[in-house]
């Protein structure tokens, strides 16, 4: 079964106007006439009923006359590009029969009362919301909205890292490694050598301090004999003891070998 024909008249019929700007309470009037002779209840909807306050929002149209409902937008930001779907609906029905006054009329007009009423007996009228501005207001909108994605839409900057360059990627040479571990053990072996050359050394001077104290007893010995003999068996003396005392001196070689040693230690500490 159909529903009934709405029997109010609604002034605008098909959309609610709001111009902006919409930093404030914008207001849209919305006239209802009643142009029969019975008692019409009426009821105001919307699908955004925070977005929007109504003034009087349920009531009674008596027969013959009018009633004025403000449909008052509450401030937002306001987005040309932002498609609108906000919608109003006007439901009414035919007041019960009988002697009723208007105050008690409206205190019949609850929710309740809609919820028992048969629906078939409902009628209703939809009214779309259209959002106007003033062009100089478009234009500023449309620029602050663009302007607005552009900043969107640019990347964040990323920080500076500087990347690792290859060569502190680059692992140590085992070369290199190599010939660290060679000069470690090169210097453990050169102070080996350096501990036997100081030994060597110390031997040396001791053998040399040694021949240089026989030297000397030598010497003594045959000044003491030189005393005790006459004269003219000194020349077979000294003959006899002059092998003793070539023999006793300190060898060339010794020089040698020490000058040699020495060498070598200079060598190790220069290199």
């Amino acid at each position: 079964m159909s529903k009934l024909e709405q029997v109010l008249i609604l002034e605008p019929s098909g959309e609610l106007k709001f111009k902006g700007p919409f930093t404030e309470v914008v207001t849209s009037n919305l006239k209802l006439n009643n142009p029969t002779d019975k008692r019409v209840c009426f009821k105001v909807k919307t699908t955004a009923p925070r977005r929007y306050c109504v003034r009087p929002n349920s009531g009674v149209v008596e027969p013959s006359s009018s009633i004025n409902v403000s449909v008052m937008l509450q401030p937002f930001d306001y987005d040309p590009q932002e498609k609108n779907k906000h919608k109003f609906m006007v439901q009414s029905m035919f007041a019960p029969e009988g002697g009723i006054d208007n105050e008690t009329m409206i205190n019949m007009v609850s929710d309740k009362m809609w919820k028992d009423a048969d629906q078939t007996q409902l009628m209703d009228s939809k009214l779309k919301c259209v959002f106007e501005l003033p062009p100089e207001a478009l234009q500023n909108d449309l620029d602050a909205a663009k302007e607005a994605k552009e900043v969107a839409a640019v990347p964040p900057v990323k920080p500076n890292i500087p990347k690792p360059s290859p060569e502190a990627k680059r692992p140590v040479p085992q070369e290199a490694t190599v010939a660290v571990k060679a000069v470690n053990v090169g210097s453990s072996a050169s102070d080996s050598d350096m501990k036997k050359v100081l030994d060597e050394c110390r031997r040396l001077q001791a053998e040399v301090s040694k021949l240089q104290a026989e030297n000397a007893q030598i010497k003594d010995d045959g000044l003491r004999q030189r005393k005790a003999t006459p004269s003219d068996n000194t020349q077979t003396f000294t003959t006899e003891f002059a092998p003793v005392e070539q023999r006793s001196a300190i060898p060339p070689v010794l020089y040698l070998l020490a000058a040699l040693i020495l060498g070598f230690i200079i060598g190790k500490f220069i290199l």
